[in-house]
This record gives C-alpha cells, structure tokens and sequence, in this order.
C-alpha cells in the first residue's frame, strides 16, 4: 500500500478490500490435503468447508458447477481429499474463500475414486452388458477353479460341489490371491483353463478380505482377460458386500465360494426328485389318456352302426335298390322318348321323300341316252319321241321301255 492513511485521511473499506483482493490474486494455486467438514450442493456449486488433519484450522472452498462436473466423483462430509486450489477474496462480503479446480479423495478414497472411472469406462463399452453373459451348462464335465493353495475358498467349493454332485471332476489352478503376483497369475490361469476344451466353466474363488486385499480382481488387465473368456466364469470373490470388477463382467457373480459350487453344480437328490416327479406325472397323464381313449372307444362300441354292423348294409341296400329302380325308369323314360323322337323323324322324313310319292302309285320317267349323264326326267310326252329309251323307277325298282 503505497499511500499512507491518517484519522484526518482514513482509507475507505473498499479500498483496503480491494487492495487485498489484489494482493492475494497475485498467489498461486497450491495442493491441500485436509478432511471435507460441510459438503454442500446448490443449483450445481458446491460450498464446503476444509479442515486440517492435525490442527484445528479450516478454510471454505467453492466448487463451480463445470469443475464438479470435470472432476466427477461424489464426496460427502467427513472425505479425505487432496484439492488444487486459489485463495480468492470477496470484496463485498470481506471474506476469503478457495476456489477448486480439482479435488481427489486421499489414501482409500483416491483407489475408490480410479475403481469408479475404471468401472464407468467399462460400463461404456459394453463389457457390463447382460446381453453377452453366457449360461452355465447344466452338468459341467470339468470344473477349472482359480484359487490360492489349500486356501478355505478351494476347501469350500470342492466340498460343497462333491457333495451335491460326488462325480463332479476339477481342474484345479493354484495362484496367488494377494500381492502384487496376483494379477499376472490369475490371468494366465483363466486364459490357460480358458483353451482346455474339457473345461466346461471357470470358478475364481477367494475368501473375504478388506478392500486392498481385493483391489487385484478389478485391475483392468484381468478383468478384460476374463471378458474375452470363451467359457462362462464364475466369479466368487470375498464376500456378499464385496463387489470387485470381475463381479462384473463375470457371466455369474456368486456370493462366496460355497454359493460358487452350488450354483455351478445341480444337487443329484434334488434331480433325482425332479426326475421321480417327471415320472410320476407322466404316468398319470398316460393314465388318464388311456381312461379317456377307453371311454372313447367304449362310445364307439355303442353306436349303432358299431353295435349291428348289417343294420347300415340293409340301410344302405335298401337306398341302393330304390336307385336303381329309379335308375331303370329313367332311362326306359328317355329311351322311349328317344323312339317317340325317331318315329316322328321318319314320319317326316317320309312324307318329305320322293319314295313317299313313288307308294301312292307314281312313277319317275326318265329318257337315257347312250352316257350316264345323258339321262334326263320326263314330265311332257313333247320330250320323248318315237324310238326313245325310258326307265321307269316304281317303289321296289326300274322298269326299262321304249317309246312306240
């Protein structure tokens, strides 16, 4: 402050507020660790309150709503966070508050925080998706199981799967379940059991543990191993709230290793019952049908037609014989109608004949010459002369003369 102020000059409020907002604009922003004590969201800003992790000291933070929407993730009162931030002083309301650029949960948080990215990068290329997990065959002729030497989790599925199914076979991998080796291991396991063409499934098992010890079944590697897998995979990692990635994108997700076997593996007295009561009711339709078809059958019996088979013969000889009457008057009907036809044609025919003539007593005279063609009708005595050929035709034949 290059003025100097004294009570007859004072400096104004807003003068000394903005020679401070100045003044702290000119810093830098800085990494902080500290405890979220307030966490609060208002039309998409969040306004929060950082507290030191030894010392009683806090500062305010303003998250604006496209920094939030950057950083993603979800924080509540009580996170550990590490935060990138620049102080900044309002002028108005005298107070100094940072604003955040970027904010990461600490310690766990910050593996919770990547598990979630890498869980949302997953989920957006599909390899969540319902529709590509493949069913598990109903009896396995070879189960491949992942798990630690003589670990609880390989005690509980071979038990439990023997003693539903006692001829259930395994091939079993040992690897380790924790460490740093876990995850090179694992997927060379699953990628090995995952080329046997006589395994029919693939169980990863391991018992419980805390969240670090689990972190391995979601590293990306792995978890794509086990996407890519031809045969289905179960997974049975820690316990029912434990939910690493392989839970995922394995085509079934088992509580324990004990829910493992009794999935993958039917119980022989439970088949056993179901078959018996297939049996039982195929036998009682089979008897019912045989019931129904026998009073069927029985019906049938009783018709007439079963019960006195001649009945339709004399039913139908009857109806046969009335045909063929009926038969033989139609046709005598239209023979007779045809000679009546016949009779008349001839009396026409007859009268219309020169013979018709010739039978009353009329005769055709014709006058021949030496040719065929040369004979010609004569009807005036003017057309012969004396000396001429004639034939005479009559009814029965020709009279051959001459004219005198």
């Amino acid at each position: 402050m290059a003025a100097q102020s004294t009570p007859e000059q004072p400096f104004q409020v807003r003068f000394i507020s903005q020679s401070i907002r100045e003044w702290i604009a000119r810093l830098g922003s800085a990494w902080v660790e500290g405890e979220l004590t307030s966490y609060d969201v208002r039309g998409g800003h969040a306004y929060a309150k950082l507290r030191d992790l030894d010392e009683d000291a806090s500062i305010s933070l303003t998250v604006w709503r496209s920094v939030r929407e950057r950083i993603g993730g979800e924080f509540k009162k009580g996170d550990r966070v590490v935060i990138n931030a620049k102080p900044d002083f309002w002028v108005k309301g005298g107070t100094l508050s940072f604003q955040v650029y970027d904010m990461r949960h600490a310690g766990v948080g910050n593996l919770l925080e990547q598990l979630e990215r890498l869980r949302r990068k997953l989920a957006e290329e599909g390899l969540f998706d319902p529709a590509l997990k493949k069913p598990l065959p109903f009896l396995p002729q070879r189960i491949g199981l992942i798990t630690g030497r003589e670990s609880d989790a390989e005690k509980d599925v071979r038990r439990n799967a023997e003693l539903r199914w006692p001829a259930v076979r395994f091939r079993t991998i040992h690897t380790r379940v924790q460490g740093d080796s876990t995850v090179p291991e694992v997927t060379a396991a699953i990628l090995e059991l995952d080329a046997d063409p006589e395994v029919d499934v693939i169980i990863i098992a391991r018992g419980g543990g805390d969240f670090l010890h689990l972190l391995p079944f979601s590293d990306e590697s792995l978890v794509r191993a086990a996407a890519a897998a031809r045969t289905p995979i179960v997974s049975a990692i820690g316990h029912e709230a434990d939910r690493p990635l392989l839970d995922e994108v394995a085509d079934l997700r088992a509580s324990t290793p004990t829910d493992a076997a009794k999935r993958v593996v039917p119980d022989v007295a439970e088949q056993l019952d179901i078959v018996e009561q297939a049996r039982a009711r195929l036998r009682g339709r089979i008897t019912e049908r045989i019931r129904v078809e026998s009073q069927y059958f029985e019906s049938l019996r009783s018709r007439p037609v079963i019960a006195d088979p001649v009945w339709m013969v004399d039913q139908r000889g009857e109806e046969l014989m009335r045909l063929a009457a009926r038969g033989v008057e139609l046709v005598d009907r239209r023979v007779q109608h045809s000679l009546d036809a016949v009779i008349s044609l001839r009396q026409r025919l007859n009268s219309l004949s020169p013979l018709g003539t010739l039978q009353r007593g009329y005769a055709i005279v014709e006058r021949t010459g030496p040719a065929p063609e040369e004979r010609t009708v004569v009807t005036e005595t003017d057309q012969v002369a004396a000396g001429d050929r004639l034939s005479i035709r009559v009814t029965d034949g020709r009279i051959e003369a001459a004219v005198e």
